[in-house]
Parts: structure tokens; sequence; C-alpha cells
């Protein structure tokens, strides 16, 4: 039977960035469905402990720039490690992909939310900005009046309940895949996330 992943992630984060792509190529290849769960992360992590980037330890924010250096080395992906548009607000452009998932799909909402995540990390893009955002949805070929229904009540109630549903499931850091329950944290887990798709 195909599986479901519970894909929670913020669209500023830079993990969820370095495994956009492989998390989409691994759900089409196992004929998965993905449910798109853009969420705001500092209520997931008022309930969790996690702390905000700022609010870390030195030390923690260091090793960070280490392991993003790492990771982009290994996977060959473009990536700014400071880029110029960061830390940035991520809740409109989440709003945006919540808007997007409902009015043309998961398929739709996984490319905005790739172009998103590209635009703070390869870009170095504001998506802060409503014009930045409404240029991400041109250049995702999709409907320009996506931005006025991300701040309808619609996209707004289902934000919010993105993050109640991961505070539910137990998920406490960005990006979260869920399948079966079973919660597989950052992207240096997708290999696991492959196994467990392809599994029975």
């Amino acid at each position: 039977m195909n599986k479901t992943v519970d894909y929670y992630f913020a669209p500023q984060s830079p993990w969820t960035y370095l495994g956009h792509a492989r998390l989409v190529a691994m759900a089409c290849a196992a004929q998965a469905a993905v449910r798109v769960l853009p969420a705001d992360f500092g209520k997931v992590f008022a309930v969790s402990g996690g702390l905000p980037l700022g609010k870390r330890a030195p030390q923690r924010q260091a090793y960070r720039l280490q392991e993003l250096a790492r990771f982009r080395d290994v996977l060959k992906l473009p990536l700014n490690l400071q880029p110029r548009f960061f830390p940035v607000a991520g809740d409109d452009a989440g709003r945006l992909i919540v808007a997007v998932d409902l009015q043309d799909g998961a398929e739709a909402a996984l490319r905005l939310s790739g172009a998103i995540l590209a635009a703070v990390w390869v870009q170095q893009r504001d998506i802060a900005d409503a014009g930045t955002l409404a240029e991400l949805l041109v250049e995702s070929g999709l409907a320009a009046e996506r931005l006025a229904q991300s701040r309808a009540p619609a996209a707004h109630e289902r934000y919010d309940a993105n993050a109640q549903a991961a505070i539910d499931a137990g998920v406490f850091g960005a990006p979260s895949y869920v399948i079966d329950g079973e919660i597989f944290w950052g992207q240096d887990r997708l290999d696991f996330v492959e196994r467990k798709l392809n599994s029975n």
C-alpha cells in the first residue's frame, strides 16, 4: 500500500532546503503522497524546548555553520551560509504555500516551497516581502491571486492548524517527516525515510 508523508517544515529553514528536492524525488519514486505542512515553529518550540537561532549558545551557532557547509558540499547544492535576508520571518511564505495547497494541490505547493527555499538560500531574496512572494508565484507558474488568498481566514486557520498538528504528532524541529506515526527529524534522516517508504 502506498504511504503518506506528513512533511512539517519552516519555509526559511536551510535544513529543509537541503532535503526538499530529495524528499520530493523519494516520494515520487515510491508513489507516496506528501501532505505539505508548513508550520510556525515558534509555536512548536514553545512546547518542545527548542530555541530560535539567535537565542542558541554561540557554540551551537558556530557548529551549525560548519554542518551547513559540510552538507552543502556533500550534496553539491548551492547555499549561502549567511544569506542577506536571514533570519527572516516565514509566516507569510508559509501561508502562501498553504493557499496554493488548498487551491492547486500538493504538487504545486511542493514546487512553490522549493522556490521559496531557494529564494532564501541561493538567490538571497526576502521572502517576508510581498513583492518577492508575488514574483515567486509567477516563476512557479501559479496564479497571482494566491497571494490575496494567503491572507484570507482559510489559509491562516490551516497554517495555525499545521503547528498544532506538529505538536500533537510530537514534532519538535524542521524539517520533520512523519510516516505511519513515526517521526524522522532532519534532512540527514532521509535515508531512513526512503527505507520506510519502500517497506511493506
